[in-house]
């Protein structure tokens, strides 16, 4: 079954808005087996939807789309839908009772132009809204299907699954649609073009399952995928070639699917029983803001201290005067005092560290813009890197966090090899 998915507002081709809901629906999608080829963006203007519905219907049995669904005046996706699949509009009492309900419960005014929304194409199945005023609505006519879901995130998302992913799904295995399984396994530390030439003959070999690098902000995806006639058979293709790729690349591979590398970090962290504390100034806290992120990061994270200024440094973290004045504090010398004075003063098992020039301003020739340093300091001793980055201004604020993290993943899973 071959589904196209379509975008519909103005504010979407404007920029003004980022589609994530085409993002969305896509990997929902193929995670059922079901072939998304075309995605496409449509402006609020009746001629050129309707046009591109037509077309999308030829090379598709299903069109989903999201937008377009409100109240006002240049919500046309219901009309159009319904004038392309051969119908007109007609009052969905159902739908309008649930819209009377949710203005009711939440004491908004029922205006004329709420209950447009409960005009559907003529012989729709409404797609409930548990969470907004506008429903969503499935016409099939002639073979081919239409599926309209409003463009409000939470609106979508909800719909989605509770009711057209469901749909779709029991018409994929009806239409003897092969389930497709992914597996993303999540690399730092190494470049896109060095992961592809250690797993180059894999790359090339594949059929089912195949591979696909992606480049990410200072990491590397392996997205792994494989068709078979259900979930469990294609696990089964998929576990050879992980456990292949694990063999060659496991220093750099910290998680799988959506495992951030803070949530890695906290699960080591827990399972050695070590606390951290966090010493930060170009990052400005975004480090500390990444490790608190993460569901119960207060059993091991006690502190993070964004010591921006020289004072600060030296008040906060205890780093000697003496030493900013020989070395300045972007330096390893006061790298390492910070991590140092973190881990001290919070009483934390470590304390891990990073200044730099984030720019644009502060360069100089002997220490440009990008030049940063980490430091990890715990029990065993101190350790400094210095990273030379390029980009603007949160572009370095965001690498130099993820070298962070990265230093401290290093220093764990060392410490876990020579334990465990």
């Amino acid at each position: 079954m071959r589904v196209e998915l379509f975008s519909v507002g103005t504010e979407l081709l404007l920029g003004e808005i980022v589609d994530t809901n085409a993002a969305y629906l896509a990997e929902k999608l193929s995670h059922l087996g079901v072939d998304v080829y075309h995605k496409t963006t449509v402006g609020d203007n009746a001629e050129r939807l309707a046009a591109a519905v037509r077309v999308a219907l030829e090379r598709a049995e299903v069109v989903l789309a999201t937008g377009g669904l409100g109240p006002t005046e240049d919500d046309l996706t219901a009309a159009v839908f319904a004038k392309v699949m051969g119908t007109d509009l007609a009052p969905d009492e159902v739908a309008a009772e649930r819209i009377r309900a949710f203005a009711q419960s939440r004491g908004i005014t029922l205006l004329d132009r709420l209950l447009k929304q409960a005009r559907l194409p003529r012989g729709a199945e409404a797609v409930p809204n548990p969470v907004g005023t506008a429903p969503g609505f499935i016409l099939s006519r002639r073979g081919k299907t239409v599926i309209a879901l409003p463009g409000v995130p939470a609106e979508m998302k909800a719909m989605a699954e509770q009711t057209v992913l469901p749909y779709l799904a029991a018409r994929a295995r009806g239409e003897g649609s092969a389930a497709l399984v992914t597996r993303t396994l999540r690399l730092v530390g190494i470049g896109e073009s060095q992961a592809e030439a250690e797993i180059a003959d894999l790359i090339h070999a594949q059929t089912n399952p195949t591979i696909a690098p992606y480049a990410k902000t200072m990491e590397v995806h392996l997205r792994l995928a494989a068709r078979a006639a259900d979930e469990e058979a294609a696990r089964a293709l998929i576990a050879p070639v992980e456990a292949e790729i694990r063999r060659r690349l496991q220093p750099h591979i910290y998680g799988a699917d959506d495992e951030a590398l803070e949530e890695r970090l906290g699960q080591r962290l827990r399972a050695a029983g070590k606390t951290l504390a966090v010493a930060e100034s170009c990052t400005g806290g975004l480090i500390g803001h990444r490790l608190t992120n993460v569901p119960g990061s207060s059993h091991y994270f006690l502190a993070s201290m964004v010591t921006y200024s020289n004072q600060s440094k030296v008040a906060l973290l205890g780093v000697p005067e003496a030493t900013l004045a020989a070395h300045g504090a972007v330096s390893p010398e006061t790298a390492e005092a910070m991590a140092e004075g973190a881990r001290r003063r919070s009483g934390a098992d470590i304390g891990l560290s990073a200044t730099g020039i984030a720019g644009p301003e502060g360069g100089t020739e002997a220490k440009p813009v990008g030049l940063v340093y980490l430091a990890l300091a715990d029990e065993e001793g101190a350790v400094v890197e210095e990273q030379r980055l390029r980009g603007d201004r949160l572009m370095i604020k965001e690498r130099t966090a993820q070298l962070a993290l990265y230093l401290l993943f290093r220093r764990l899973q060392a410490q876990a090899e020579v334990t465990g």
